[in-house]
């Protein structure tokens, strides 16, 4: 049996790979995407809805609505920090950048105007009517001469 020595344990060469695969880092993927986690709740017969979005800037977030579907999107671009990030000498990065969406339906009634969003702190909070009611055509009399 081979005793560790501080130099073969601790070495510079295993230090980084050991240290980010250790379990509490997770499974050793580095790539996970965010999960944009959400919480819904009723409140006033209206829905707010928060979504984690932590590290995006305000632009980089869309809400789009789109035949009843509410998709919310972030994009976070990564094409110049990386010139700075060989600059700056990073051994290792572990920080996402790419892009991530997630929709709901949220009813064939829905309007832009009623979706309230505002971002703040890295969070995204949407409130929107519980129902809307359904547009009824407005009725147009055709004149007879």
């Amino acid at each position: 049996m081979t005793a560790l020595t501080p130099r073969t344990y601790f070495g510079l060469d295993n230090f980084f790979n050991d240290m980010f695969s250790a379990p509490f880092f997770g499974a050793g993927n580095r790539a996970q995407t965010p999960s944009m986690k959400t919480d819904i709740r009723e409140k006033d017969g209206m829905y707010v809805m928060e979504m984690d979005l932590p590290g995006y800037e305000k632009g980089d977030i869309k809400a789009e609505l789109s035949n009843g579907y509410l998709t919310i999107s972030a994009v976070r671009d990564s094409g110049e920090e990386e010139k700075k990030d060989e600059e700056k000498g990073y051994v290792f990065r572990e920080r996402y950048t790419g892009s991530c969406s997630r929709s709901f339906y949220v009813g064939e009634n829905m309007k832009e105007e009623d979706i309230k969003a505002a971002y703040e702190n890295g969070i995204l909070t949407l409130t929107f009517p519980k129902e809307v009611p359904a547009q009824i055509p407005e009725k147009k009399y055709i004149a007879i001469e």
